[in-house]
């Protein structure tokens, strides 16, 4: 466990400082290092300091936050196919967006957007809690996401439907796909009190999710408060996804591939995979990131895109495993 945390850290380090090099700007490794540094504030230094640091930054924070809910949400289910936006939080805070663009509110202000983001999956988790009760179960938690994730996800169509602005009905397409192009030092300042947050919480559920692989009778004979350990996983869960997706857009699949690939080399412990995961998450998100830059570095190609186009067939090859391992 050890060395493959220590491997972990190391892959997300050389991707942090590798993120740090790729762009536009045909700058050298070491020349690039040199500016970040440099006391003159020239261009150089404004492209590290303002674009490239901010959104390698951003890469780990939110990669890793979804990582980690994601290995959060799947040890309380006890189901590798669960994933952070099952509780609708991403969903939610998409709507928030949506309309933030719609109404002019976005353009408006600096931190519109994200703040609209923001306000919208708190409202998603208000409404999840609501709806799923202060004694119900997983189950009920489930029915409950899925049912907020449809109702933003029609609202979000009928905003788009209803745009009388061709021009903004574009920007929303384009946001909802995922990026973090064009990111500052203010977006990092604004998701990272909601993604350490979030972690911290997740991080605390370690021996909760371990004693739920028991089964809940187990878990409570053994002391286990199942009504504060979900309380505690919807809104760690919350914290971090709502951050993310106010800040990046819409990023699928990491919080459901990483912890299903890693899950193996941790012997299945939840609480071992929670940290694993994190890393794994951080490193995947670094990986599309530097892709989008260096695959189609003049059609601005999305990063929602890449996840899903890397997701989604490791998602099918999960359901086939699944489906084999029934039969």
């Amino acid at each position: 466990m050890t060395r493959l945390m220590l491997v972990l850290a190391t892959a997300v380090l050389a991707l942090f400082l590798v993120s740090l090099t790729v762009g536009p700007a045909d700058l050298g490794i070491g020349e690039s290092l040199a500016a970040l540094f440099d006391e003159d504030y020239g261009p150089l230094t404004l492209v590290m300091r303002e674009i490239r640091l901010p959104r390698a930054l951003l890469a780990g924070i939110i990669g890793g936050g979804l990582g980690l809910a994601g290995a959060a949400m799947q040890g309380y289910l006890r189901n590798p196919l669960a994933e952070p936006g099952l509780i609708g939080v991403s969903s939610s805070a998409a709507l928030g967006a949506v309309l933030a663009i719609n109404t002019g509110l976005a353009a408006s202000l600096t931190l519109g957007l994200p703040l609209a983001a923001l306000a919208g999956a708190l409202a998603g988790v208000f409404l999840v809690m609501a709806l799923a009760g202060p004694q119900g179960g997983s189950l009920t938690l489930i029915l409950a996401g899925i049912a907020i994730s449809a109702m933003a996800a029609a609202l979000t169509s009928l905003v788009l439907n209803l745009s009388p602005n061709p021009f903004a009905a574009n920007e929303i397409v384009f946001w909802m796909m995922g990026s973090l192009a064009d990111r500052s030092m203010l977006h990092v300042w604004l998701v990272l009190p909601f993604a350490l947050t979030g972690a911290a919480i997740l991080l605390t559920l370690a021996r909760g999710l371990d004693a739920l692989t028991l089964g809940e009778d187990a878990a409570q004979t053994m002391g286990l408060n199942l009504n504060r350990l979900r309380l505690l996983l919807v809104v760690g869960t919350a914290s971090v996804v709502g951050g993310a997706t106010a800040v990046a857009g819409a990023i699928g699949f990491i919080g459901l591939v990483v912890p299903h690939i890693l899950r193996p080399l941790v012997g299945g412990q939840p609480s071992r995979l929670l940290w694993a995961s994190a890393l794994g998450g951080a490193i995947m998100l670094q990986l599309a990131d530097i892709a989008v830059r260096i695959i189609l570095p003049s059609r601005d190609l999305k990063l929602g895109v890449v996840t899903a186009l890397v997701g989604a067939p490791l998602f099918l090859h999960l359901i086939y495993k699944t489906r084999k391992g029934l039969a």
